[in-house]
């Protein structure tokens, strides 16, 4: 505040004050804060500015004690906490100097051999695979660095990598070409190769089903063409096409299966489950257009244009044969699919349903269609050679087409569905939920997601809420307490508790990805079709 003078014979105050600056002698003076001046008179002056001048001087004593209370305050002691902060640092968006890298890319990003990677440090991590715990990674300043050594500058790295790549493009190139030569080489010389596990498919579940299936309904096509020609019923034309039409989707079935058995690639990194899928929904189009689609028009051609039937005896020989081959597939169908509803623990129905196999499923209804059309056909026919009239005959070729569009109509709407990717069944779901909420490490989950990607294939993402508690404490778990404590002890400086704790912090996110293994380990145990598990961290 603004300091102020007042004497009063041989005493003398300095007293801080927060008004203007007065001083009593024999006249009275105020400062404004402008500068100026005012006297307000002596002893001579008239009593109103007497009082106004005693009143004024009240009021300065009464603040200077006011403010010599505040002064007295102002003398104590004042504690100020100040912060010591780290110093931000700039890491930049190319930072490297942390990062990790194997040693396959290494030595394909940077253009390096084996021996070059020799004399670098070696780090082990945790895999990320299921099938080893550990594995070796480099540091990518340590492998740029290398890079620059072994080729003398960037450019000239960068000229090396531009020239495999058009190597690279060279060989895709000519890889038909080459692949072209060694199919003529084997046809030449031999395959010696023993029997690949592809061809195997075709010995035991539904390859074998499928091949069953394409054997028996390409005797029938031959047989039922040959009363066709013969008679020239149009039921049975309705039947020889129908055999055709199951003897190709079946076929189609068979490149489904084999297709479905390559390895995952890096163009399909979730391998080719799907190909049974898409064949079967091909299957199922083929069976509307090929099918359907000509038994309805031989139908329609017949009842516009009727002609007299011949004698209809081979005819129903063949039907015979053809319900009994029929029959037999169906039966074999039956069975697998019985099997494997058993050891999924579904009921029949909802195995079909799902189509869970839609391999066996195209064989069940094709040929389940293919009994029941032989029976309209045989039925139809029967008529027409007691009454005479073909008209029978055309509704009989009219009621096959009919029923395989409801067959084809059926194999496109589950199979569209199974490629659409659905969720799988809600007690599964519940069950993986329940897993993941009882486990201490995890406080919440959210947006889960279980995709039944085809084939016993399930992938299951979900982000988790981790408890950090339990983190740290698993931690501590496994370090000597004593020893950590000593740690603690001697860290004096910022530098020192920077160095600690970054250490410890590391091995702490090391332990939150051991902690995401378990989970993802223990959510694979609980149900086996659980292939692939995203679990993000929030």
């Amino acid at each position: 505040g603004w300091q102020a003078s007042m004497k009063s014979g041989s005493l003398s105050y300095i007293l801080p004050c927060n008004r203007l600056p007065m001083q009593l002698m024999s006249q009275v003076r105020v400062y404004t804060s402008n500068g100026q001046k005012k006297d307000l008179g002596s002893e001579g002056t008239n009593g109103s500015a007497r009082e106004e001048t005693l009143h004024k001087v009240e009021t300065g004593r009464q603040d200077a004690t006011n403010a010599g209370q505040k002064q007295s305050s102002l003398k104590q002691p004042i504690q100020v906490k100040v912060k010591a902060v780290l110093k931000k640092r700039e890491y930049g968006p190319k930072y490297t100097q942390n990062n990790f890298i194997t040693g396959v890319r290494a030595i394909n990003e940077f253009c390096l051999k084996s021996s070059d990677l020799d004399q670098l440090r070696k780090i082990k991590r945790r895999s990320p695979h299921d099938d080893t715990e550990t594995f070796t990674v480099y540091l990518r300043s340590d492998v740029e660095a290398k890079s620059l050594e072994v080729w003398g500058s960037p450019e000239a790295l960068a000229r090396e990598r531009k020239r495999r790549k058009e190597a690279e493009i060279k060989y895709r190139e000519n890889l038909f070409r080459n692949q072209r030569l060694l199919w003529e080489y084997k046809e030449f010389f031999g395959n010696t190769k023993p029997r690949s596990s592809t061809a195997a498919m075709f010995f035991k579940g539904p390859g074998k089903v499928v091949m069953v299936a394409i054997c028996i309904n390409g005797l029938n096509f031959f047989f039922k063409l040959l009363a066709w020609v013969y008679t020239g019923s149009a039921s049975m034309f309705s039947e020889a096409i129908h055999s055709l039409a199951d003897t190709c989707n079946q076929a189609l079935l068979a490149l489904g299966i084999s297709q479905s058995a390559r390895t995952p690639d890096p163009s399909h990194p979730y391998g080719f489950t799907n190909m049974r899928y898409i064949a079967s929904l091909i299957s199922g189009v083929g069976i509307f257009m090929m099918g359907a689609g000509l038994s309805w028009y031989h139908g329609i051609m017949g009842l516009l244009h009727p002609h007299p039937v011949e004698s209809l005896l081979w005819a129903y020989c063949i039907l015979a044969g053809s319900l009994v081959s029929e029959g037999a597939t169906l039966l074999v169908a039956i069975n697998e699919i019985r099997r494997s509803a058993r050891a999924k623990g579904l009921s029949f129905y909802q195995y079909v349903v799902q189509s869970r196999d839609p391999s066996t499923n195209v064989v069940l209804l094709e040929d389940a269609a293919a009994v029941l059309s032989v029976a309209v056909a045989a039925t139809c026919m029967g008529l027409t050679s007691l009454t005479g009239n073909p008209y029978y005959d055309s509704v009989g070729s009219l009621g096959v087409g009919t029923l395989l569009g409801t067959v084809s109509a059926f194999l496109i709407y589950t199979n569209t569905e199974a490629l659409l990717g659905r969720s799988i069944e809600p007690e599964q779901l519940q069950r993986l939920t329940e897993l993941l909420e009882s486990d201490p490490v995890v406080r919440a989950i959210h947006d889960v997601k279980a995709t039944d990607m085809g084939m016993s294939k399930v992938r299951f993402k979900a982000e988790v809420d981790f408890d950090g508690r339990v983190v740290t404490r698993s931690y501590l778990e496994k370090q000597d307490i004593e020893q950590l404590l000593q740690e603690i002890q001697q860290v004096k400086t910022l530098e020192e508790l920077e160095a600690f704790m970054l250490k410890h912090g590391e091995n702490i996110i090391d332990i939150l990805g051991a902690e995401v293994d378990r989970l993802e380990k223990d959510l694979k145990q609980r149900n086996p079709d659980v292939r692939h598990v995203d679990l993000e961290i929030l």
